[in-house]
């Protein structure tokens, strides 16, 4: 990237468990089994839930021209918020089209309305920027705190 010094990355580190480095796949297993599923096999007592109260139901609100637009401001002109390329600049201009901002809001109340986001709307990537000092960016903490 030319917009930030060169950085050599740290050489990476596999994610440990009972300090060994899990290394095959049947060892990484283990390591998210056991931490996501501790609670597995525990007795649970289920007539907890009839003490609980009736909520209120809760619906989305639909979506309004100016919540849009404001959250559109907030994008980078020059990232992008798709897979396909189309920066967060030209969807600046198509939505400046009133016909083009109330079909894009029209889709999004109608998603909500039927409780249903299609999946290509889930789709996303991610892109790590290397910090300074940052020598990992392999292991879930939460997986470190285990093996200690």
């Amino acid at each position: 990237m030319n917009w930030v010094n060169k950085w050599k990355l740290p050489a990476l580190e596999a994610i440990k468990f009972n300090n060994q480095p899990c290394l095959e796949l049947d060892n990484f297993w283990q390591a998210l089994h056991s931490t996501f599923n501790t609670t597995q096999h525990h007795l649970v007592d289920c007539n907890i839930l009839d003490e609980l109260g009736s909520f209120l139901f809760l619906s989305w609100t639909c979506f309004a021209k100016e919540e849009l637009i404001n959250s559109l401001i907030k994008c980078n002109n020059s990232s992008t918020p798709e897979l396909n390329k189309l920066l967060w600049r030209h969807l600046k201009i198509i939505l400046k089209d009133n016909i083009c901002l109330r079909n894009v809001i029209s889709i999004a109340n109608t998603c909500i309305e039927l409780g249903h986001w299609p999946s290509h709307f889930k789709i996303s990537s991610t892109i790590i920027i290397p910090k300074p000092n940052q020598m990992s960016y392999d292991p879930p903490r939460h997986l470190d705190l285990l093996s200690s």
